[in-house]
């Protein structure tokens, strides 16, 4: 089956692209404005990728066209698709009927933490020899690639999305995916785009718990209040709590080293790169699932030690006058907050500076604005980048919400003032942490050239 893929790009959508592939099927697809790391994914996979949205497409004459949730009514592509009763379908849709239902699948869902879970979940199952199929919406250096398919492994490891599935399909993509082992990581209130309140966001996820058999299992945090009232309203399935002393749960030892436990069993202790009480949380989460398909504690956490973490999650872009650069996928303050939380922990009283590009629908919309500078209170400084115009413009007053951190912050609105700005307030032995969940202008790789050509200077 030919298949073409309109919004191919996406972490979703490209990584379906990897599965179809696999699975046998010719693949093309569509999108525009794309970056790496998923245009380069595809590439390497040899797979054909069209600029645009152009409504001559329908010549390459395809058996099935596949719809992301980036493209709407008005897309002239799509309009043509219409106009002439072309058969497609959403990409959740056609995953969940022709792939995932031949599968045991573990999925990944919440607010937080879902791609880093994921790939460790991912990465455990690999390290212990099932060889699992898996669509991640990043790439861990660890897997390679952010999805792999082989018809003859039948677990599929799947980061679990709560956002709307396509224009004409306003369930959440998860509904479509037949979890058997599901764990729910946290839940708050995020999408403002679509969803009006947390309530709403609890009524998809329990729509999720719906589709779970009586023989599968659910995973959750202790005392997640969101997540509870989503069990209140009705669970067919075992629940494995995390964190609480008869479960899986993590203590600290002396020296400040997580040590996990099963019950009263200790399993070991974790020794990964990895910082912050989040990613602990992960791990057990991970670990618990991993248990639900035979994997023993020991030879999870054995896999853990070894997992080298996930790209643009606190990634280590690199290093110039002993100043650190970060790229890390923020995109709610809850999420800031966590990460450089667990970096202060890492690094002591080095200092911190934060780069932020308020980017997600969330945070372009200003719904968690006035929680942004209480969850930037670890960073000694702050550079926020406010476009003016465009389809990222702020639709809050930067300067007034960050107005709190005194004189610690700065708002612009131009990328090389940006950059320029944060490099002259570098000093040796800072971490930089550039936070956005797009590409941010590659700023990364201009505060690294900067710093270079100011470190070359001084050695001149």
């Amino acid at each position: 089956m030919h298949l073409h893929i309109l919004g191919i790009c996406g972490t979703f959508m490209g990584g379906l692209a990897l599965v179809a592939r696999s699975a046998g099927h010719r693949v093309t697809g569509c999108d525009q404005g794309v970056y790496p790391p998923m245009s380069t994914q595809l590439a390497e996979q040899g797979i054909e990728l069209v600029e645009g949205f152009s409504p001559d497409q329908i010549s390459l004459k395809p058996d099935l066209f596949v719809i992301g949730n980036v493209v709407t009514r008005g897309n002239p592509l799509m309009e043509t698709i219409l106009d002439q009763n072309l058969p497609y379908v959403s990409g959740p849709q056609w995953l969940g009927e022709h792939i995932l239902s031949r599968q045991h699948v573990l999925a990944v869902a919440g607010t937080h933490g879902k791609t880093t879970t994921s790939s460790m979940l991912a990465w455990i199952a690999q390290s212990c020899g099932l060889s699992p199929n898996f669509l991640i919406g990043g790439v861990a250096p660890d897997l390679g690639v952010s999805a792999k398919y082989n018809a003859s492994s039948h677990h599929f490891v799947i980061e679990a999305d709560e956002y709307d599935t396509a224009f004409f399909d306003k369930r959440s993509k998860f509904v479509h995916y037949r979890s058997r082992t599901a764990i729910l990581n946290n839940l708050e209130y995020d999408h403002a785009d679509i969803f009006p309140d947390l309530n709403a966001i609890e009524t998809q996820f329990h729509h999720l718990v719906r589709t779970i058999s009586r023989q599968g299992q659910i995973v959750i945090p202790n005392q997640d209040e969101a997540l509870e009232r989503v069990l209140d309203r009705g669970c067919w399935t075992p629940v494995i709590r995390t964190g609480i002393a008869h479960g899986w749960h993590a203590q600290h030892g002396s020296d400040g080293v997580p040590v996990i436990w099963l019950g009263d069993q200790e399993v070991g202790i974790l020794r990964w790169s990895l910082s912050g009480q989040h990613n602990i949380q992960n791990a057990l989460a991970a670990m618990a699932a991993a248990s639900h398909i035979g994997i023993d504690a020991d030879a999870a956490l054995d896999a853990l030690n070894a997992f080298g973490g996930v790209k643009r999650r606190m990634e280590v872009r690199g290093t110039v006058r002993d100043i650190t650069v970060y790229d890390d996928f923020a995109h709610h303050p809850s999420a800031i907050k966590t990460t450089l939380a667990g970096l202060r922990q890492k690094v002591g009283a080095q200092r911190i500076i934060a780069v932020l590009e308020p980017r997600s629908n969330t945070m372009k919309l200003g719904s968690m604005a006035a929680q942004l500078a209480q969850s930037l209170k670890e960073a000694n400084l702050v550079f926020c980048y406010a476009e003016t115009s465009g389809k990222h413009k702020l639709e809050w007053d930067a300067q007034a919400v960050l107005a709190p951190l005194g004189n610690h912050y700065r708002v612009e609105n131009e990328l090389n003032e940006l950059a320029d700005a944060v490099v002259r307030s570098a000093q040796p032995g800072d971490h930089i942490v550039v936070m956005s969940n797009g590409s941010f202008g590659q700023i990364h790789e201009k505060l690294l050239t900067l710093l270079q050509s100011i470190h070359s200077k001084a050695q001149e």
